[in-house]
Order: C-alpha cells, then structure tokens, then sequence
C-alpha cells in the first residue's frame, strides 16, 4: 500500500471537518465608518452598496439607527435615516442589513431587474391586516396587538405591461350622488381629489371609504398631522369601514423616507388584495406630501431643483407610482386610486397638481368657494371630470349629464344678474329653465355625511330631476 493511500482516510475526515466549520462560521460582514451627517443625509465610507439596501448605523452605548441608500458619489455612500439619529458620533460603524454577497459567476447572474427587486424591502401583506393601522415600516399603530400574517411582499414591484390590463368597463359605487351620476368612476380608474386646506377632503374620502362597494379599502395617511390620523380613524372611517380597511399611517413628523416608504406599502398592500382578484378602492392622502417627501431626499443629496424647487426626480416617482395602480388582467382584480392633491393656494397650476392631472384618469376639484358657502361635498362640477365616464355610462345617461351641467353653468354665469335684478324672464328659455331648476339642482349635488347614495338610487334621482323614469 503506498503512502497515499494509506493517509487517504485521514484527509478525507480531515477535509470534511474543514467543511463542517465554513458551514458554521458567519459570513463575512463588511463594516463601512460614518463620516458625515448633513441635515438629513448620513455619509459613510468602506461600503459599496446598492440604491435601496437598508444599514444600521451603530450608536455608541447600544442600539442602532436604520437608514436607507439613497444615492453615492465615488467611494462615499448617501443614507436617509428612519429614525432618530441622536446619540449617533463620527466614526460609527455602518453595516448593511444582509451580509455583501460575493459577486456571481456567468453562470449565476441572473435578470438585472429581478435582483434589484428582490433587494427591495419586504413587508407584510395579508387578510390578517384587515381592520388595522400600521406605519410605514408594517409595525401596528393601534395596540391590537402583532400582526399574525406570515406573508410578506417586495415594496418594488414590476410593472404591468399596459395592453394586459384589463380595460375600465364597469363602474364602481363609491356612495357618493354627485360623483356615481354625474362623474362615474369606473373600477380601476385613478382620479385626484384636487383641494386646497379646509373644504372637506378628509369628509369626502371618509364617506367614500364607509360606502363604496369594494371589497377592500387600503387608506394611506401620507405627511399628514398626526392629530388627523386618530380623527380620521374614528370618526371620518368608522368601525364599519376600518373593520374591511388597512390603514397606513406616516404623518409630517416622520423621516421623508418613511412617508415614501408608507405611500409605496399602501399601494403594495392594495396590490396584494388585487393579486387575489378583489375589488380595491386606495385612497392616498395625499400625493403632495408624498413628492413632498421625495424633494427633501432629492435636495438634500445634491440633485438640481428645477421647477418651484421641485427636482426632476419628483417627476418621475409621481407616475411610477400612480401606474401601480388599475386593472389587472383580464379576469382579475382592480385597484381603484383617489389621489388628494393639495393646490396650495388654491392655485390649480401648481406644478405638482398640473403633472397629477396629466397622469391620473380624471380630477375631482373641492371648491373653497362652495365650501364657505356650506355647500358640501364641495365638488365643483364644472372643473370636474372622470375620463373614464364615457365607456361606462348609456347615451341617455350622458345627455342627462350634459343637460344638468349646461343649467348648472349657465346658471353660474347669470348669477350676478340675477342678485342686481337684471334678469328679466322671457328673453333666454335655457336661463329661464336654469333659474327655475337650480335649487333643485343644487340639492341633488350637496349630500349629508351620514347618507348613502348607492350608484342606482343617484341615476334614479337624476331621472326623477328631470322627470324621466328609468
């Protein structure tokens, strides 16, 4: 027996404990150091990291910050905490969530797009979050205890190639009489809720919230106060409606990233229940807050603004997530979208309210005007519109339409000459029509909070305005 042979045993069991104690050594963790804190954006060195990979900075004494990679320049890396970063001094070591993963072969790479998706955070989704209220990070706001969902889904998701999508043919109740006859929505439309401070936007997305006829109801409370939340939660949504909702809350004193982040787990939480082939109604409040949010980040790490302040980051979130939103395919679920967009001012050519209105499938206004006058729901139906309107309604539906807001308008118009007494009768028979059916009109518009108008009881009241049956 030569040599080799004879020692061929005791290298085999010698290798074979050399394999036992690689499979249980931690792997390797690569520590970056902080450099820098500059208002709200962390600079590290020694780590290379990807856009969107979560760290935790170590805080002398114990305990840990979590932040965000939101951008790098050379070998300096930009983080966004989530936390609070006091206690946090020079030199702290940062280490990323999971361990650096050496880089693959040929044979390992896999689709660029999937593995920057699989880096994205994970939160949880489920039935179980039904009648619940949680941050932005999935962690319960409302004492009831943990959540008991053990499913989780990636807060970045692919986009749905366009002509998969079912197309908007049925429309969706939404319990409100002026919105279900006079701008019908249709499921997996997404529509703004365009308002200035004050005239009843948290009302109106409270009642719709209590009345549609959606399976589920997905709320996101973004950069809001913090006093709302509670208000909203008890007495705009109601047991009856929180009991069928999820509830996502990241008020104005949380981090800019947790309100992005919070905006995007809404919305990903409403993709789930659609994945599942219900009905969805997501009502984001608001998506100003939300680009908000995404101009700090943006200015903070050195990017340009461009127009009002806003840089062209803002821009390009505002569609990317509002696409996420409407019908899957053919067959499946909807997600029904009301963005609030906040016109500061009351100025409409806002340059956050004039890119929502050319990416969303119509615009509700709430009328400041109207709303002094104690007119509620406040909308004002001349600047209003649902695009999707036509492919869901019947002609004679549509001409009624067209017919209350020709009165409705030109009504509008008159309404000086009536107050002086320069109106004579007689002399323009559709003024004379509009005079004589305005009350009636405007009764049909305005609506108590406590009432309900289902979808066929407001065409029937739009038939019997006019003296039609259905």
């Amino acid at each position: 027996m030569s040599s080799r042979e004879h020692f061929a045993p005791v290298w085999k069991g010698f290798l074979g404990d050399c394999r036992k104690l690689t499979r249980a050594t931690p792997p390797f963790q690569v520590l970056g150091r902080l450099t820098r804190i500059n208002g709200m954006v962390m600079e590290a060195a020694g780590l290379k990291l990807p856009l969107g990979s979560g760290c935790r900075v170590m805080v002398p004494g114990g305990g840990t910050v979590e932040a965000e990679v939101v951008g790098f320049n050379g070998d300096k890396l930009y983080m966004m905490p989530t936390d609070d970063v006091i206690g946090l001094a020079p030199g702290a070591p940062v280490m990323p969530n999971e361990p650096v993963q050496p880089t693959p072969t040929a044979s390992e790479r896999v689709e660029p797009r999937r593995r920057a998706s699989d880096r994205a955070k994970h939160l949880p989704v489920g039935d179980e979050m039904l009648g619940r209220v949680v941050d932005g990070a999935g962690r319960p706001l409302d004492s009831l205890g943990p959540l008991l969902t053990t499913q989780t889904r990636s807060l970045q998701s692919r986009p749905i190639n366009p002509l998969a999508r079912a197309s908007i043919t049925n429309s969706l109740d939404v319990g409100i009489r002026a919105i279900n006859a006079l701008m019908t929505v249709g499921r997996g439309q997404r529509v703004g809720l365009f308002a200035g401070s004050g005239v009843g936007k948290s009302v109106l997305i409270g009642m719709m919230a209590r009345y549609t006829s959606a399976d589920v109801v997905v709320v996101g409370l973004i950069g809001e106060r913090g006093r709302e939340v509670k208000e909203f939660i008890e007495q705009n949504l109601g047991a009856y409606g929180l009991a069928r909702s999820v509830v996502v809350a990241a008020p104005a004193d949380t981090s800019p990233l947790m309100r992005l982040q919070g905006a995007a787990y809404a919305t990903t939480i409403a993709e789930h229940f659609r994945d599942q082939g219900k009905q969805v109604l997501l009502i984001m409040d608001s998506l100003t807050r939300y680009a908000m949010a995404q101009r700090e980040i943006a200015l903070a790490i050195g990017e340009p603004p461009v127009t009002r302040g806003y840089p062209p980051s803002v821009f390009a979130r505002l569609p990317a997530l509002v696409e996420r939103a409407g019908n899957g395919p053919d067959g499946g679920g909807s997600i029904t979208a009301f963005y609030t967009v906040l016109a500061e001012g009351d100025d409409q050519q806002d340059p956050i309210a004039d890119s929502a209105r050319a990416i969303l499938d119509g615009h509700f206004v709430l009328s400041r005007n109207l709303a002094d006058q104690g007119h509620y729901p406040a909308l004002d139906i001349e600047q209003s519109i649902s695009r999707a309107m036509h492919g869901l309604i019947r002609p004679s539906h549509f001409d009624l339409v067209r017919r209350f807001k020709q009165l409705f308008s030109r009504y509008q118009r008159s309404r000086d000459l009536i107050a002086v007494g320069a109106y004579q009768p007689g002399g323009d028979p559709l003024l004379d029509e509009a005079v004589r059916m305005y009350p009636e009109l405007e009764r049909f518009l305005q609506q108590a909070i406590e009432e309900r108008a289902d979808y066929e009881v407001s065409l029937e009241q739009l038939h019997r305005l006019f003296g039609l049956t259905m």
